[in-house]
């Protein structure tokens, strides 16, 4: 049976598909903390390219491939494994917190917005180039008066990473309708081989043979919940919930994965928050409040023209 049917037009969000919406963040939020456990003994670009193939195989033998060209297909597998996740573990290894990481992450949205209307033309909204501002301030707070605890390189890697993310945000809006679950599934195959290069070349052949060789089922564990629950199982869901429900309804709730990712790193990895690292946390998530729900703000303080 599956999760959720095939929609025939877009429904108000149900108590099951909140509590589906709310488990996928909450998954995503942990996944921060699984990054930071499993790269700490194992090559963090290895990691991310048994991520990948995890996600790819076999899921690409029951899942059609999605009906877009090559270049969307490999662009869109280059910006989200080796851009976007490749750096973040890299990032997470080089001393990124857990919990900073998946707030940093969600500047995508800007980004995107920023890429938009670069290349696509569209208007950045005031309520945006305000959220805009809060957030690069916030992070401007983080790299200056917490950066003994933020390191400058991580915080970089971090941002670049989440440039990735956006790239493949409008590879998406380019594919038009194409389905965003075979989209990531197809997309698999691309990462891991590069990934697996990199590796070898920037750790060591060695230590990437012994990783594969001697990673105990802990290890192993925590690449299956990133490869199957993490990317098949919280994008599958996530995808069907859009479609099911809208894109206004479900995407604003991918807020919460910065709020679960620093409650599970304050708790397993007991990462603390110094007043400067707090400050430029809160104005970054003000931020992306801001850009998320501003419109509807903003659209209630406007003078209602007369007649």
């Amino acid at each position: 049976m599956a999760l959720l049917s095939p929609p025939s037009a877009q429904q108000p969000m149900t108590s099951r598909s909140l509590g589906l919406a709310l488990l996928i963040t909450l998954i995503w939020g942990v996944n921060f903390v699984v990054i930071k456990w499993s790269v700490a003994g194992a090559p963090p670009l290895l990691v991310a390219a048994l991520r990948f193939l995890v996600a790819a195989l076999p899921a690409v033998w029951f899942v059609p491939r999605p009906a877009v060209p090559a270049r969307i297909l490999w662009g869109y597998g280059l910006a989200v494994g080796v851009v976007q996740f490749g750096l973040l573990y890299l990032a997470i290894e080089l001393g990124m917190s857990a919990g900073m990481g998946s707030l940093l992450m969600q500047t995508q949205a800007f980004f995107t917005a920023i890429l938009a209307a670069r290349l696509l033309g569209e208007r950045i909204a005031p309520w945006q180039a305000v959220g805009m501002t809060l957030a690069f301030g916030g992070m401007a707070v983080i790299g200056v008066v917490a950066g003994a605890d933020v390191p400058a390189w991580p915080l970089l890697l971090t941002l670049v990473a989440a440039l990735g993310w956006s790239v493949s945000n409008l590879l998406v809006r380019a594919s038009g309708g194409a389905n965003v679950f075979s989209l990531v599934i197809w997309s698999s195959l691309i990462p891991p081989v590069p990934l697996a290069l990199l590796a070898g070349l920037t750790s060591g052949w060695d230590r990437v043979l012994g990783t594969l060789t001697h990673g105990g089922w802990a290890f192993w564990g925590a690449i299956v919940f990133m490869g199957l629950g993490n990317t098949v199982l919280g994008f599958g869901i996530w995808a069907a919930l859009i479609q099911r429900h809208g894109a206004s309804r479900v995407a604003p709730l991918s807020l919460l994965v910065p709020v679960f990712g620093m409650l599970a790193s304050a708790l397993v990895l007991h990462e603390g928050f110094p007043a400067g690292k707090a400050a430029g946390a809160a104005l970054v998530f003000v931020g992306l409040l801001l850009h998320v729900f501003g419109g509807r703000v903003w659209g209630r303080l406007r003078p209602v023209p007369p007649g």
